[in-house]
């Protein structure tokens, strides 16, 4: 794996690498997505990387990505089906998609849609049998104009999960997308795209998890795009647990209709590097749209959250935690933005940010920020930093408690307000059983 000094020579590398990543794909080049990939990878050439005077960027520092020449992830083998259980949750093993380095694996998923419409399959077997409705809904939220990274993944993405609910259908079971980025035998880049469409009056239940193996570098690049129409409810469930050499960006995009509900408790645990871009658009009257986060960071390691909450249309509600704990010498970014729009009256939208500082290196960078145009609306905004309450820490020591349990007590305590919107409880208790093993190491 090579390395690069500088933005514009790692930008031409990608450039160059894409057409041969478009001769891979065979006949899939003449299918009506491919032209989005072309307009894509050319928007990414004007645009490049963003860099540190780039406002959204600006407590970030892409260079120990950007020296990096990963190559794009090859169609991996097969993992042994005992190194992938490790990562599924208790009860979810029967509604199970795994990715391997982003591509789909039939051998070790098992799924089976129940007969009622609902479709939970590859992107790469939907863009090949079901064109009319991926071409619906799929980079119709994302916008890869303005966003690099959005490009650069519209550019390769191949394949990631696709999950459509139809009208007035409940899916009853959650569903699992897990993805397992195996570096064992070297480094790589990967696109997974999902695409999620929740029809009218549906409900459906996911849980996103990422996972590592190997001691390489590696890059993911996601993108999800959601779209909820009318009364429909979805609850989302996203767990990044990635290996501490890896890169980790995360883009997501929905875009809710009338009455609906989209539920997203969001955790970071792993990774190198990671920046999340969240953007939830509440389009129509009587929207919800929820937005709950959990990041914890140790050594070097760098979290980044963008959120964006947008209210386009009055009578909406959106709720928004965010909490972090962080030890060592990470440092951590949470930027939270709620924009009411001039005619969404009768907004109630509720942000806050509260961040533990572990040791007196970490550093967290946070900036909640309201733009209302609105005059009847009901909005606020906070954010806290600090550390553990020496009071409360001598009151369990007096009780006999070690010093280190009674750490991880508290950060637990701090943390809970957030684990408890998981309503999955095999997620959650195997969730709470990892993070008190890793409070102990903070």
């Amino acid at each position: 794996m090579k390395e690069f000094s500088n933005n514009v020579d790692i930008k031409d590398w990608y450039i160059s690498h894409f057409q041969a990543f478009e001769n891979s794909l065979n006949g899939s080049s003449k299918a009506p997505f491919h032209q989005i990939r072309r307009s894509a990878i050319a928007k990414f050439a004007d645009l490049g990387f963003p860099g540190r005077r780039d406002e959204e960027w600006k407590y970030t520092n892409l260079s120990p990505l950007l020296k990096h020449q990963f190559p794009v992830a090859a169609r991996p083998t097969s993992l042994p089906a005992e190194t992938v259980r490790q990562f599924v949750f208790k009860g979810l093993a029967e509604n199970l998609l795994v990715f391997v380095n982003g591509r789909y694996s039939r051998e070790l998923s098992n799924y089976r849609a129940p007969a009622n419409g609902v479709i939970v399959d590859s992107l790469g077997n939907a863009l090949k049998n079901r064109p009319e409705v991926i071409d619906r809904y799929l980079a119709k939220y994302a916008p890869f104009e303005k966003e690099s990274f959005v490009a650069l993944n519209t550019a390769f993405a191949v394949d990631g999960a696709f999950i459509y609910a139809p009208d007035n259908v409940a899916v009853e079971q959650p569903v699992h997308l897990l993805y397992i980025s195996d570096a064992s035998a070297g480094s790589h880049f990967a696109s997974p795209r999902n695409l999620i469409v929740a029809g009218r009056n549906s409900q459906v239940k996911i849980v996103e998890s990422y996972h590592g193996l190997g001691e390489n570098p590696y890059f993911n690049n996601v993108v999800t795009e959601a779209a909820v129409n009318e009364n429909a409810r979805v609850d989302h469930i996203r767990i990044q647990d990635e290996r501490l050499n890896a890169y980790h960006v995360y883009s997501l995009e929905t875009h809710q209709q009338q009455n609906s509900v989209y539920w997203m408790v969001n955790v970071d645990m792993g990774g190198a590097l990671v920046r999340n871009n969240l953007t939830l658009t509440l389009d129509a009257e009587n929207c919800e749209g929820h937005l709950l986060g959990f990041y914890m960071a140790n050594g070097k390691q760098h979290i980044d959250n963008h959120t964006a909450i947008d209210h386009a249309k009055p009578n909406c509600f959106s709720n928004e935690l965010y909490k972090g704990i962080l030890g060592g010498k990470a440092k951590g970014v949470f930027n939270g933005k709620i924009f009411v729009r001039r005619d969404a009256q009768k907004t109630n939208a509720y942000q806050n940010n509260k961040a533990l500082l572990l040791s007196e290196e970490a550093t967290i960078n946070s900036k909640p920020q309201l733009e209302i145009f609105a005059d009847d609306v009901k909005c606020s905004h906070g954010a806290t930093v600090g550390q553990l309450d020496n009071e409360a820490l001598f009151y369990l020591r007096s009780r006999g408690i070690p010093q280190e349990q009674a750490n991880s007590i508290l950060q637990y305590a701090f943390a809970s307000e957030v684990f408890g919107h998981i309503t999955i409880d095999s997620v959650r208790e195997h969730l709470e059983e990892i993070i008190e093993e890793r409070f102990a190491r903070l």
